[in-house]
């Protein structure tokens, strides 16, 4: 048996270690690379380098690294008074304080909160919860109001298909939502989804609110109503009788941080109130002070039906996540023979919950939600003096929810080939910016971008170091690249 004071950790990781989302053969011959400890938004390695953490691990180290020993005092107290016990049948305190202070931070009546382990399990566990919902309520869903029959072509041969159960879902493409088999069935990126097809039946995609590869002359009204339109046709062409979820960020994370244009949100929360869908927002990463509200719903306006979340609500402190729902989408389930059909173990688990019971009072302490709105504008700023790059393109995103698109010409908005974005962005950006001590994601999952993403906590000497690095690395990126 080896312990922590005799192993090799390098050693180690290469024999028995099965990274998340790694080419492992990478690591045949170069060293993993091992953190050890962190502070403020700073991270160290195993030989001692310092790195500045612009990602929050993956959006989610909301309150930074500082607060390990007071956190860890609240789980040590849990553990002492009640280290375990389900939330099947029964409750126990930190399950019901966290869901109450939950419901106080959510915007509208989502008062109800069912808690899982993560994003994947929240986004899985909201298909579910809307697949039942309309098992649960019965009777027939609300029809549309008459149109015109020229215009209802598709609902038309929709509605002549045999009446079924409201199952199917609708999300964006190049959207991510996890990785569990039914989150993955919603997630809009192939490259994820094609290995493990088929999937969970049956979700169509849609555009997302992507503007920097419109055309130019299209207007931001123009934009929002293709967009509608698109999703009114998706829907009719579905069957709305057959479809119980829309799917969506508020602002998109893959593909770079997309925020959505005027009236978008507002029209799609009448689409589903008029077909009778519930509404979803995925806020896995936007929810707990991102965007610089506790919801970006609130921020948007989207008054959604569900919510799932998780990153932020312990501020990875621990393994939690939740899913939010309305009084509307509770009450079916109020009946005394009804039940959601579906639980997992550690959900509401009381150390996590008590975790994350800590840092939602850490944030409220510190006054990190208000402390990203300040910031905002002088974060945007910093990041915008990028934009003189010949190889950056857009700055795009809200709150320290950032992207930059890298192009290979700006005039014409032209992208990367596949070859070129695998040299630039895995021949050369991740290690450049490893060696330079900047933690950020390179990402080609639609067009190339770098995200960045910070600890709330972040303030204008880490906004500069981050864009002096960047421009260091991307002006010699655009030299390779040239």
């Amino acid at each position: 048996m080896t312990t922590t004071t005799s192993i090799d950790l390098q050693k180690a990781a290469k024999e028995h270690l099965w990274m998340h989302f790694t080419r492992m053969g990478g690591y045949e011959t170069e060293d993993v690379p091992i953190i050890v400890r962190g502070e403020g938004c700073y991270l160290e390695d195993a030989n001692g380098k310092r790195y500045l953490d612009a990602l929050a691990g993956l959006f989610c180290v909301n309150i930074g690294y500082s607060f390990g020993e007071e956190v860890g005092q609240a789980a040590l107290e849990q553990m002492r008074e009640l280290p375990f016990y389900t939330n099947w049948s029964y409750a126990h305190p930190r399950a019901i304080e966290l869901a109450s202070e939950v419901a106080s931070l959510a915007p509208g009546d989502l008062n109800r909160v069912f808690f899982c382990n993560g994003g994947s399990e929240a986004v899985e566990s909201a298909w579910k919860l809307a697949r039942e919902y309309y098992q649960v309520r019965g009777g027939t869903k609300v029809q549309a109001s008459p149109r015109e029959p020229e215009t209802r072509h598709d609902e038309l041969v929709a509605g002549a298909r045999t009446p079924g159960r409201s199952y199917k879902a609708i999300a964006r493409h190049i959207a991510y939502h996890g990785t569990t088999l039914g989150a993955l069935s919603i997630n809009g990126i192939p490259a994820l989804r094609n290995p493990f097809e088929p999937l969970v039946p049956e979700v169509r995609h849609v555009s997302n609110t992507n503007r920097y590869h419109r055309p130019a002359e299209e207007t931001e009204e123009e934009f929002t109503r293709f967009l509608l339109d698109e999703l009114e046709q998706t829907i009719l062409a579905m069957g709305p009788e057959t479809v119980c979820l829309v799917h969506m960020e508020p602002v998109q994370n893959a593909g770079g941080c997309f925020t959505p244009p005027t009236g978008y949100w507002q029209g799609v929360r009448g689409l589903c109130d008029r077909y009778d869908i519930l509404l979803s927002a995925d806020e896995v990463i936007t929810a707990f002070g991102r965007v610089g509200y506790w919801f970006g719903s609130e921020r948007y306006d989207i008054r959604p039906d569900i919510v799932t979340s998780a990153k932020g609500l312990s501020s990875s402190y621990a393994a939690i996540g939740a899913v939010i729902a309305t009084d509307r989408v509770m009450k079916p389930f109020l009946e005394a023979t009804s039940m959601f059909a579906h639980g997992i173990t550690f959900g509401g688990h009381p150390v996590m919950c008590a975790i994350a019971l800590k840092n939602i009072e850490i944030m409220n302490r510190e006054r990190i939600v208000e402390h990203v709105r300040e910031n905002e504008q002088a974060f945007h700023d910093t990041l915008a003096q990028l934009l003189d790059l010949p190889i950056v393109g857009d700055l795009r995103g809200t709150g320290y929810f950032w992207a930059l698109e890298l192009v290979k010409d700006k005039d014409t908005r032209e992208t990367f080939s596949d070859e070129e974005c695998e040299r630039l962005l895995r021949g050369f950006l991740s290690n450049a910016l490893y060696d330079a001590g900047l933690v950020c994601r390179a990402d080609d999952r639609g067009d190339p971008v770098l995200q960045i993403s910070p600890p709330l906590v972040a303030g204008q000497r880490e906004f500069d170091e981050i864009v002096g690095i960047l421009g260091e690395v991307l002006t010699e990126a655009a030299t390779l690249m040239r």
